[in-house]
């Protein structure tokens, strides 16, 4: 059975599909703590990009949001997406005025991509593997991502850290409430985060990867790994005020020195939610 966008029904799983229609992404990186993503995650790669105007497929990118900023450096970025409303924002914001338009906005499923093979110079998987439970899903995803990169392509692939709900819990009151504190025990266990209530704050249906488990994956898929990189880093759990941090210039950089003296750590990579594998396609 498809929709009418001619997508299979089963891309996306019902509750993960409606927790993003609600909007929830639309400004999660915009501000507050997810400023810090998006700063660290833009930095990660501007680092090791290759030059515009290479093409970029960018694949689970939601609206947009790192797409439309590749773009205005002269990136070829085409987005593609899952979810519909996520298209339909990014076509929305290509025709507001000024903006500098994306190469294309599709939905599609990170599995089976509608790409030519040898055909992009990176591929950002900035979301997918974490909202693909089963491995097979996951090693499907990237190696899609590798069918469709030319030769020393890049792939940029992020996982959200298996003690990423238990350190958010610390961080609040959420360990009183014996559902979270149920949901933090099998994220531990085994990585699959679940969400029976669907509470918003709780998120969605995930895996949460070990950082070794990354690694990992993204060897099965043939890739040549480069690194694995923690993201956002101890600030991001630590720094109560964060936001108001965040907009003091001198702060700021305080707390980017913090992420990047630890990005490499063995032992701290899983401190911050995100983890980023950067790899190679031989």
């Amino acid at each position: 059975m498809s929709r009418e966008d001619g997508v299979p029904a089963d891309t996306i799983a019902a509750e993960i599909l409606a927790y993003y229609e609600r909007g929830a992404e639309r400004e999660r990186l915009l501000f507050g703590r997810g400023e810090l993503e998006r700063v660290r995650t833009r930095e990660l790669l501007t680092r090791h990009l290759p030059a515009a105007p290479a093409s970029v497929l960018d694949v689970g990118g939601g609206w947009g949001v790192h797409a439309f900023w590749l773009t205005e450096q002269g990136y070829d970025v085409h987005l593609i997406d899952p979810v519909p409303g996520h298209i339909e924002q990014a076509r929305e914001r290509m025709s507001e005025p000024g903006v500098y338009p994306l190469a294309s906005a599709r939905v599609g499923d990170a599995r089976q991509l509608d790409q030519a093979s040898d055909s992009v110079d990176t591929v950002l998987l900035l979301g997918p593997l974490y909202h693909l439970p089963e491995r097979a899903d996951r090693l499907l995803a990237l190696r899609e991502a590798r069918r469709v990169l030319r030769t020393d392509g890049l792939v940029f692939a992020v996982g959200i850290s298996r003690f990423a709900s238990l350190l958010d819990g610390l961080n609040g009151q959420r360990l009183n409430d014996p559902e979270f504190a149920r949901i933090v025990e099998q994220d531990l266990r085994d990585g699959q985060h679940r969400n029976p209530s669907e509470r918003q704050g709780y998120f969605t249906t995930a895996f949460f990867h070990h950082p070794d488990e990354l690694r990992e994956e993204v060897a099965a898929a043939e890739f040549a790994v480069a690194d694995i990189l923690g993201i956002e880093g101890p600030g991001y759990w630590m720094v109560h005020d964060l936001e108001a941090r965040l907009s003091d210039p001198a702060q700021r950089e305080q707390l980017l020195l913090a992420a990047r003296a630890i990005e490499r750590e063995p032992t701290l990579l899983g401190l911050g939610p995100h983890i980023m594998a950067i790899a190679r396609k031989e």
